[in-house]
């Protein structure tokens, strides 16, 4: 079967043909982090009694960040002063082994002076006991992982350069989380390459499907002819034993956001999905908009589709 690539473009135009309903949508308040903008949260997550929200914590006019957490309090979502925070960007959360796996894209200088950036994995009990593990390739952002009802480990990867070019979406399977290694990482086959050579894109979450398949949450990007960005969440089915997936597909837009500040002249038009809740038929989208803040967005679940036994598995991206 031949493989169509997806086009941001033409994804676009099939969403803003049949535009979903919004159910309801908020900007979050945080407090305690002296004026500076929260933005890229993780959806809320459980950890010893508390709900809270892991975000991305920076002022407006750099890019030097570190993540901290959050509880709610009234209708704010106040920062947790006794909990670590980490010198990272867009936070991400997951259990594995019944152990709360943290991870995030630590920035850094190498030995020839040049700035990189790789994905850094926690692991323990609780926030507070928190210590890393694995640290993922250099140039490497979007590593998640999930583990399956199998006891599996679900990897999805981002590589650019020569194979991934701006970014594409590659896969593996691990037994343990300590058979994780920059190698695997790195051999990981895409996932039908699925991004045109202009676009790119990546994983923010994994959500397993009652099929045995999952469902990815992620972010599908482009530039415009201007130099700007834009950026688009976007859900996809993988089946993570074969690799065959349904086409991508936009769920939210910038403009299905409240309007607000951007960090920049060339970030006005950002989504970066950070994490969802499916719940009730609907999914609770946590996202960051613009570079500067973040909002949390109903709709109804995208997922619930491929859970259907008789739902076809595409390849590639086909028609809408």
């Amino acid at each position: 079967m031949t493989v169509q690539l997806a086009d941001c473009r033409r994804l676009l135009k099939a969403y803003e043909a049949h535009r979903p309903s919004i159910h309801d949508v908020e900007k979050l308040k945080f407090t305690g982090v002296g004026g500076k903008d929260v933005y890229n949260i993780t959806a809320v997550f459980s950890d010893g009694g508390k709900e809270l929200i892991a975000g991305r914590v920076e002022s407006r006019d750099n890019e030097q960040s570190e993540v901290a957490f959050f509880e709610r309090h009234g209708d704010c979502w106040q920062l947790l002063k006794d909990l670590p925070t980490f010198s990272l960007q867009d936070p991400f959360v997951t259990r594995v082994d019944g152990l709360l796996v943290f991870g995030g894209v630590e920035v850094f200088t190498d030995h020839q002076g040049r700035t990189l950036w790789r994905t850094v994995l926690y692991k323990g009990k609780n926030v507070k006991s928190l210590v890393p593990f694995f640290r993922g390739p250099d140039g490497m952002k979007d590593l998640r992982l999930s583990q399956l009802r199998s006891g599996e480990i679900l990897v999805l990867t981002r590589p650019q350069g020569k194979k991934g070019g701006r970014g594409k979406i590659g896969f593996l399977l691990l037994s343990s989380l300590s058979e994780l290694t920059v190698k695997k990482i790195e051999d990981a086959p895409l996932i039908d390459e699925h991004f045109t050579g202009d676009d790119w894109g990546g994983a923010n979450e994994i959500h397993q499907l009652e099929n045995g398949k999952v469902g990815v949450l992620g972010h599908v990007a482009r530039f415009d002819k201007t130099g700007k960005r834009h950026y688009y969440s976007m859900v996809f089915m993988l089946d993570p034993q074969t690799g065959h997936h349904s086409p991508l597909e936009i769920i939210a837009t910038r403009r299905d956001f409240i309007d607000g500040p951007a960090k920049r002249e060339d970030l006005k038009d950002i989504v970066f999905s950070g994490g969802a809740i499916r719940k009730d038929a609907k999914l609770i989208l946590y996202a960051g908009t613009s570079d500067t803040e973040a909002q949390r967005i109903v709709l109804n679940d995208p997922f619930e589709k491929y859970e259907r036994e008789d739902e076809p598995v595409a390849v590639g991206d086909g028609e809408f």
